[in-house]
Formats: structure tokens, C-alpha cells, sequence
């Protein structure tokens, strides 16, 4: 009898070699983009206490109601695996005392939610995310903004993303305009989605992000949020609609678009693609001046997006990663003649490393025939194949083979070993 194949869980994926380069060049431009804007980053625990997220995004949430992964530690208290990371950043930002001065910070990780997997949704699930502490008008929103905007163009992918806005308002307008939009569904009940029927007593604004047709028609008709909105909060919002158009930043209004977490205020937007399917979401988020204060620090404008990895890796894939290098290949592959004079090559690879950072060399360290190795350094997609055997280790040198031309020369490694290495950078 054989033992069960032990595989992922589901909704819960391997990275493999052939993919984690590019992702680790997608990451190092969101890091670089992040560093122009003067964001630092701050790292935060996978798992947090639960009440943290019921008490940020909303009891009555999917996310709180259906999609945590929580389980009591060994002390009987209540943990969860992080959906998101706002309210484990404002956590961190208010234990460490970090509020005391406007400040830019941004993470980077896995999150997890318990939801049905599908193209572009999964359950464990990487995010980078930002927020801005301690800036109360629409020019940190507009920043923000423009930040997103950079990172498409610098991934190339600016032609594929669409910004979409709107403005909520205050908690005293969404209250206002949840009792008319309750008052308005009641009459059509029967005829709402099972989700819809679900949430009409616990969340209806979520009602307005139903992808079910029917749904949708009978929202054709429904009270606008937009006009419940109070005057300062609209305002506000002229006032970013008007930084954005000076920048140069194409907007579509979307008045259905209400985020899914209870914390938000005024201003929420999303970046949406035509080419991903069902999940058309890039990157979202808003503004969320109350969350701080509820989470037991003193109050602090705020506001924060996160964008999904998998998703925006999809979006490169499909345009053939033209800023990115196609493979990994090593620089340089080093071939040994017999054992006996591993040493040696094992010294030569550290001093190059160590005088060349940055260049890759693998190491041929099995037995096997010169040409077998030649074969795997073909194979291997290196430029170059370093060669020591008897006599290189008796004159203190390497040769090299240039595997695109074939052309091969002996280089001392004694004092030349500078000569080595310019020749290997110059041509690299």
C-alpha cells in the first residue's frame, strides 16, 4: 500500500523557479517605485488576534462571515491569518508609537481568504499594499495615485489599466443613503441573488458590487450614493478630480463602486483591467480617516491601497514580460576535469563572485566527462564555460570559451585575474 500523494492545499500555490525570477524583478520595481515616493517599508506578522479584523473591516463583512481562517492558539485566544494588511499596519503604526509624525509606509506578503478558488483569486494570495498616515487633503490621494500610475508605466502595462473613483462620503452619509437603498431593495426581495438576499439586512451597500445580472438590472433604478454625499466630502473630491486632470490622469466615475471593508470614507478607488476576467481588480483602496482612532489611537488621517501580485503577474504574462529578462541562465557555467581539482575551481568561483558581484556561476560539482558537462553548460543557457584541468591548475589560470562563438582563450588568474574579469563583465 502506498502512502497518499502529498500536494498543496488547495487555492494555495508553488512559485517554481521558472516563474520566481520574474516575480522577484516585478517585486524589486514596486520596491523601487515605492523608494521615489519616500515610502519605507515595514514588515508585520502573518498572524494577528482575531478581534483586530473584526473590528477594522466589520463584523458583517464576507470576509469577517465567511472567509477568515481562524483557530484558537493554545491559550484559548482566538487567532486569524491576515486577509489584508491595513489593519495589521495601523496596529503596528499605533503599538510602536510611529503616528506621532506624518509617515509613509509600505509591506509586502502573503494574505489569506477562504473562498472558492478561480483565475485570479486564490487562497493563499500575495499583496503589496501602502498607506499614508497624517495628511488630510486630496494632494496625498492625488500621490498616491500618480505612484500607481509610474508603476504601470514602469511595468509597461500603463495602456492596460483603467482608474476607477468615487466619493462615499462620511459615515452620517452612508447611513442616510443605506436606510433609502434598504427601503428601495425590501421591494424586490424575492427577486434579489441568494448573496444579495443575505446581505440586505447585514451590509446592502455590498449588495451594489453583485455581479448577477438581475441584481444589477434592478439597481438600475436604485438611490445614487452620490447624492447623499455631503458638501465638504464633495469638495474634496472636486479638488482631486481637478489634481488628477492637471497630472494627466484619466478617470472614470463610478458611482456602484463601494470597496468591500467597512473603514472607508470619501474617496475609494480601483485600477481595473479588460484582460483579466471575472477579477478585474489590479489595485483598490481610499481614504480612511476614522480607522486609527477605532483601533484605539488617536485620531490620524489616512489613506491606503493594496494591489494583488498574482493578478498583475497575469497582466505581465500577457504581455510577454518586454521589461523583463527572459530566464535566469547563469553567467558563467564551470566545468571540471577531474576531481582531483574541485579545490582549486572552488577557489577560483569565490574569488570571482567576490570580485564580480552580481555574476552567476554554476559549478560543475558530480563526476562526468568534459563533454557531458559541455552539454549541461549548453543547456544551462550560460554565455561563457570556465575550464580547469591539469594543465590550468599548473599554470594558475582558467580557460574560456565564449559559447556563443566558440572562441576559446587561457587567462592567468594569478595577477590577471582582473583581465578575467573584464573580459567577462565587458561582454556580459
Amino acid at each position: 500500500m502506498t502512502a497518499n500523494k502529498l500536494k498543496a492545499v488547495r487555492g494555495m500555490h508553488d512559485i517554481l523557479p521558472v516563474n520566481s525570477g520574474n516575480w522577484a524583478r516585478m517585486e524589486a520595481v514596486i520596491a523601487r517605485v515605492f523608494s521615489s515616493y519616500a515610502y519605507r517599508e515595514i514588515r508585520m506578522p502573518i498572524v494577528e488576534p482575531t478581534a483586530l479584523f473584526s473590528r477594522s473591516i466589520g463584523e458583517v463583512t464576507d470576509i469577517i462571515e465567511k472567509e477568515m481562517y481562524t483557530f484558537e492558539d493554545r491559550n484559548g485566544e482566538s487567532m486569524s491569518l491576515r486577509p489584508e494588511g491595513t489593519a495589521g499596519c495601523v496596529r503596528a503604526c499605533i503599538e510602536h508609537s510611529l503616528l506621532d509624525t506624518p509617515r509613509k509606509l509600505w509591506y509586502a506578503g502573503p494574505m489569506f481568504r477562504y473562498e472558492r478558488p478561480q483565475k485570479g483569486r486564490q487562497r493563499q494570495f500575495h499583496q503589496v499594499g501602502a498607506e499614508a498616515f497624517g495628511w488630510q487633503g486630496a494632494e496625498i490621494e492625488a500621490e498616491m495615485l500618480l505612484l500607481n500610475q509610474r508603476l504601470w508605466c514602469e511595468l509597461q502595462l500603463e495602456n492596460g489599466i483603467r482608474l476607477q473613483l468615487n466619493n462615499i462620503g462620511s459615515s452620517e452619509s452612508r447611513k442616510k443613503f443605506r436606510a433609502a437603498l434598504l427601503d428601495y431593495l425590501e421591494k424586490y426581495r424575492d427577486d434579489l441573488d441568494a448573496d444579495s438576499q443575505r446581505r440586505l439586512q447585514s451590509n446592502p451597500l455590498r449588495i451594489l458590487d453583485s455581479k448577477d445580472r438581475d441584481t444589477q438590472k434592478i439597481l438600475h433604478d436604485a438611490p445614487l450614493l452620490t447624492d447623499f454625499v455631503d458638501d465638504e466630502s464633495r469638495q474634496k473630491h472636486d479638488t482631486l478630480l481637478g489634481l488628477l486632470q492637471d497630472s494627466g490622469v484619466s478617470v472614470e466615475q463610478n458611482s456602484r463602486l463601494v470597496r468591500g471593508l467597512d473603514y472607508y470614507n470619501d474617496t475609494v478607488f480601483e485600477w481595473v483591467s479588460d484582460d483579466l476576467g471575472a477579477q478585474a481588480t489590479v489595485c483598490g483602496g481610499g481614504r480612511y480617516d476614522g480607522l486609527v482612532e477605532q483601533l484605539g489611537g488617536k485620531p490620524v488621517p489616512a489613506v491606503g491601497f493594496a494591489m494583488g501580485l498574482e493578478r498583475l503577474y497575469m497582466l505581465l504574462e500577457g504581455q510577454g514580460f518586454a521589461c523583463f529578462h527572459e530566464d535566469d541562465a547563469p553567467d558563467a557555467y564551470l566545468l571540471v576535469a577531474d576531481s582531483a581539482y574541485q579545490r582549486y575551481a572552488l577557489d577560483l568561483a569565490e574569488r570571482l563572485r567576490a570580485a564580480l558581484p552580481g555574476f552567476a556561476i554554476m559549478q560543475h560539482l558530480a563526476a562526468g566527462s568534459l563533454k557531458s558537462q559541455f552539454k549541461r553548460a549548453d543547456k544551462s543557457g550560460a554565455r561563457f564555460a570556465l575550464i580547469v584541468g591539469e594543465q590550468e591548475v599548473a599554470d594558475n589560470s582558467v580557460s574560456v570559451k565564449d559559447l556563443q562563438s566558440g572562441e576559446q582563450s587561457s587567462v592567468s588568474v594569478g595577477d590577471g585575474i582582473a583581465a578575467l574579469l573584464v573580459q567577462l563583465s565587458a561582454d556580459t
